[in-house]
């Protein structure tokens, strides 16, 4: 056992000042509140926050400006690549992340690595290869699959493989030269295909969408998250709610994008798209804030400048500027992310939780940059940082 004393706790529950007990051994809380056992750390004047959840990275990427470079790698280097994400990752106090797509079994590989303690990292859930139509947005490393019954034997390919969710493509993409942005890409009918696959053993669904009718094709059809979501309307706004489906922004991405531009080396027909893609978004903010559409935070890490490590820190962020207080990005980024990916004994600092806590200078509550003060990193009861 081990107490953390003289700080101040906070989650989705409110600030209160309280020790932490944790139990080496089970790697869980044992208790919160004016209990010590066990050796004592002090973290006076400090505040005990649970590890953060990203629910979309990619760990089979760098941040590197052009992602076509991808294709010329094998899949063994991007391995190796993901070791220090994932590291970087953990050390920035995300402790959970949901990998949305890298070629053949990297992102399960990931997960059963840190599993076993490997290679350090965050808790990985991963969706193996995304779903996508043939020439489809990120074609080069996903499965491409036409029509329901491809879908659906695609979709059962990667449960096989272990995967925790089952992601497709509903629309283009700013990052895929020569797809639209908004367009649809698999149809509803193909997309319940997936959905009825995956559900049959009881797991998740994403959906990369970004216009309109992509967003509302992936809620009819059951998904159980949007991804991106930057055209999102009023109607597809109320679409989500009424199918309780969660929205991932990943606000980082578009906005890394636009701000790096050509002269960083993106490509220009993808800095057009993120151009044109981050001016509507604002807008769709707007609709899902007004409609009460349930948030949960991801990044996208790895895409263009934004970095494993780094990316969590501008996502609370950006939250908060489109409108979030920083207690309602905390509630993204912790019990609604863990919520979303079906896990449902992290992102709390309370009894029988997992130990996953960071120490912080500031209060996160109060203010979304204070992810930027990390001290220390706990990882099931084991300390990180």
């Amino acid at each position: 056992m081990f107490t953390l004393t003289g700080g101040r706790v906070v989650d989705v529950d409110g600030t209160r000042e309280a020790n932490v007990v944790v139990d080496e051994t089970t790697g869980r809380i044992e208790a919160v509140g004016d209990v010590v056992e066990g050796e004592t750390r002090d973290v006076s004047g400090r505040v005990v926050a649970p590890g953060l959840v990203d629910a979309h990275v990619h760990l089979m990427m760098d941040g590197r400006p052009d992602v076509s470079a991808y294709q010329r790698e094998s899949v063994e280097r991007a391995c190796f690549r993901s070791v220090a994400s994932l590291r970087q990752t953990l050390e920035a106090g995300v402790t959970t992340v949901r990998d949305l797509g890298s070629a053949d079994d990297l992102g399960t590989s990931a997960k059963v690595a840190v599993t076993d303690g490997d290679v350090p990292g965050p808790r990985v859930l991963a969706a193996g290869q995304n779903i996508v139509m043939t020439g489809g947005h990120g074609h080069w490393f996903g499965r491409e699959a036409d029509g329901p019954d491809e879908v659906r034997k695609a979709a059962r390919e990667q449960l096989k493989r272990g995967a925790d969710v089952v992601k497709c493509m509903a629309t283009g993409g700013v990052l895929t030269e020569g797809a639209v942005t908004g367009a649809p890409e698999l149809t509803e009918a193909e997309m319940r295909a997936l959905v009825e696959a995956a559900s049959a053993k009881g797991v998740p669904t994403a959906a990369h969408a970004h216009g309109e009718r992509g967003i509302k094709n992936a809620a009819r059809a059951g998904i159980t998250s949007i991804e991106h979501g930057m055209f999102m309307d009023e109607e597809a706004a109320s679409l989500l709610v009424e199918n309780d489906t969660y929205w991932v922004p990943t606000a980082s991405a578009v906005r890394e994008i636009v701000e790096h531009g050509t002269e960083a080396g993106i490509p220009a027909d993808a800095v057009a798209k993120a151009e044109d893609a981050a001016e509507r978004f604002e807008v769709a903010w707007e609709h899902a804030l007004d409609a009460g559409v349930k948030i949960a935070m991801g990044t996208d890490a790895g895409t263009p400048f934004n970095d494993h490590g780094q990316n969590a820190l501008r996502e609370m962020e950006l939250m908060v500027e489109y409108g979030l207080s920083p207690a309602e990005a905390l509630e993204a980024a912790t019990v609604s992310a863990a919520d979303l990916l079906g896990v449902d004994d992290i992102g709390r600092v309370a009894e029988n939780y997992v130990a996953d806590l960071v120490v912080l200078d500031d209060d996160p509550s109060e203010d979304a940059s204070a992810w930027r003060t990390t001290r220390q990193v706990y990882r099931a009861g084991s300390k990180v940082v």
